[in-house]
């Protein structure tokens, strides 16, 4: 168990938490939300002991192992994977090591034998023993090949980083888990592993996610960060979302009950107060109406922004044509022969774990990269195209102020006009005359949006659009992608968006071959085609299991 009680923390002046008190259980898993800002990788800091309090105490049951979700990924740059992994369990990791520079001195004595001894003893309670295969265990559900546990991490790509840190958070079953944004850089496959290990986890789990359908997946408790308190609710997001609504809803009813209670009594007091005969009762209803308080009701902190891309043109039946897509880099086949036609009423999700060909078969739909020789790609006349690219740097390596930068994009050039698109993105007065390179990383994403808002195109093509966003934008996007009567294609690793958004699902596999399916996402997770992938899968963990 792990509580905070009468927690306080002050930055200057400012309060970002205030009289604090809650207590985190075990087999729970706690989702803490809360707007930008609210504090909530602050808590987390807090709770792990990396910050102090301004006054308040934290405190772990003793004996307890906590473990944390690095945020560092060049911190074990010059460690092999696996020993990356077993170093989450500091204390094992330690007497591995220390055992086994016993065993190699030359004049090994009686006193390091009875050292050794003792860490035997120890290594052998901690199950020591399994302490590899369970970190290869993690690694594999990870989607991190065996052929890479004794690689060091310096030679990983940034999204295999992520993966061991998180291996390494995990293991060795830790009394208390504290993970900030463990979805990040996940595909949807290692998101799902997790959902499940955390399902079945036993011991206390507190995470800070904008994944909506991960917090409803494994959550049981929400705790939201709003105006510098932390308020506890049991069940998963969606119940959250549904008791706080409720509870406002209660409030306002409870409150218009007594302002017409306010209002009688009001009504009374003036008509008979001045009567001898009624003076008594009214002097009465003068005391009920002191006694009588409006609870206060604030407006939640959060802020959502209005995202709605509304086509400037129908469009027509022919939409896209691909044929005989193919893409080599480096040797290596990217994309393998792809052929499929798009419809005017097609929304299609890319997912699975080949991140990088999605991307590349995007670049080459815009024109920004051509396929290999023989390829055919054909746009309808009708369709006009928006594209949210994953790496987006170049668009905002400029010295623009965001009213202007917006503005180069739009046929119309009037400036209201234009910031009537900002302010829907939460850029009001003076935040439109920021300069674009400054802006922070969600920020610039409500900008493409905005841009691809204005730009009017009827087809729309997202890759990963939700990284670096609050809960409150993706709610937003997601909106926006499920209302938007054009055609899209996008790749996401938010389940909940893939869920409720495409109608139609495409996985480019390892080697760059396609698997189309007119389906839901999950409805395409509990396919055949599914199946029989982790059917494969299983079997070659199970066979290097039994090697």
């Amino acid at each position: 168990m792990i509580s905070a009680n009468g927690v306080t923390l002050r930055l200057g002046k400012k309060a970002l938490f205030e009289d604090v008190n809650i207590k985190f259980t075990e087999g729970n898993c706690y989702g803490i939300i809360g707007a930008n800002g609210a504090g909530k990788s602050t808590f987390l800091k807090i709770l792990s002991g990396k910050l102090e309090t301004t006054s308040g105490t934290i405190n772990i049951t003793p004996g307890q192992r906590l473990s944390v979700l690095e945020q560092d990924h060049f911190k074990y740059d010059d460690f092999l994977v696996l020993d990356t992994v077993i170093m989450g369990n500091q204390r094992l990791y330690d007497i591995m090591k220390e055992k086994d520079a016993l065993y190699a001195k030359p004049d090994f004595s009686d006193e390091d034998g009875i050292r050794a001894s003792e860490l035997e003893g120890e290594f052998a309670e901690m199950n020591g023993w399994e302490a590899e295969s369970d970190a290869a265990q993690l690694l594999n559900g990870l989607g991190i090949e065996s052929e890479l546990h004794y690689t060091r991490m310096g030679d990983l790509l940034g999204p295999q980083k992520v993966k061991v840190l998180l291996a390494r958070a995990l293991f060795g079953n830790p009394d208390i888990l504290l993970m900030d944004e463990p979805t990040n850089h996940l595909d949807l496959d290692a998101i799902g592993w997790l959902e499940e290990f955390l399902i079945n986890f036993e011991n206390t789990v507190i995470v800070v996610s904008h994944d909506r359908y991960f917090l409803n997946k494994v959550c049981t408790h929400i705790a939201d960060i709003d105006y510098s308190k932390i308020q506890l609710y049991a069940g998963n997001y969606d119940f959250w979302y549904q008791s706080s609504q409720l509870m406002v809803r209660q409030m306002k009813e409870a409150n218009r009950k007594k302002e017409e209670k306010i209002k009688e009594l009001q009504e009374f007091i003036q008509r008979f107060s001045a009567n001898a005969s009624k003076s008594k009762q009214a002097t009465a209803r003068k005391r009920a109406l002191e006694k009588i308080e409006l609870d206060e009701i604030r407006p939640s902190s959060r802020k959502y922004p209005y995202i709605d891309f509304r086509p400037n043109r129908e469009i027509g039946n022919e939409v896209l044509m691909v044929e005989n897509l193919s893409k080599t880099i480096d040797g290596e086949k990217v994309l393998d022969n792809l052929t499929f036609t798009l419809g005017h009423d097609d929304k299609v999700a890319f997912v699975g774990g080949n991140e990088r060909a999605k991307t590349v078969l995007f670049q080459i739909l815009m024109g920004e990269m051509e396929p290999d020789e023989g390829a055919k790609i054909k746009w309808g006349v009708t369709t006009t195209q928006a594209y949210f690219p994953k790496d987006y740097t170049k668009e905002f390596d400029n010295d623009l102020v965001i009213a202007d930068w917006l503005t180069q994009y739009s046929e119309i050039k009037d400036q209201t006009y234009v910031r009537g698109f900002l302010g829907r993105m939460l850029f009001a007065g003076e935040d439109g005359v920021k300069q674009v390179k400054v802006l922070s990383g969600g920020e610039k994403v409500r900008c493409l949006f905005s841009k691809m808002m204005i730009s009017g195109a009827n087809v729309l093509i997202f890759d990963e659009p939700t990284n670096h966003l609050d809960m409150e934008s993706i709610t937003a996007l997601n909106n926006g992608m499920i209302k938007f009567p054009g055609v899209m294609l996008f790749s996401s690793r938010d389940h909940e968006i893939v869920q409720t958004t495409a109608n139609r699902i495409m996985e480019i596999l390892p080697g760059g071959a396609l698997v189309d399916k007119i389906t839901t996402y999950d409805e395409y997770l509990a396919s055949d085609e599914m199946a029989r992938k982790r059917s494969v899968y299983n079997n070659d963990i199970n066979s290097e299991n039994d090697d």
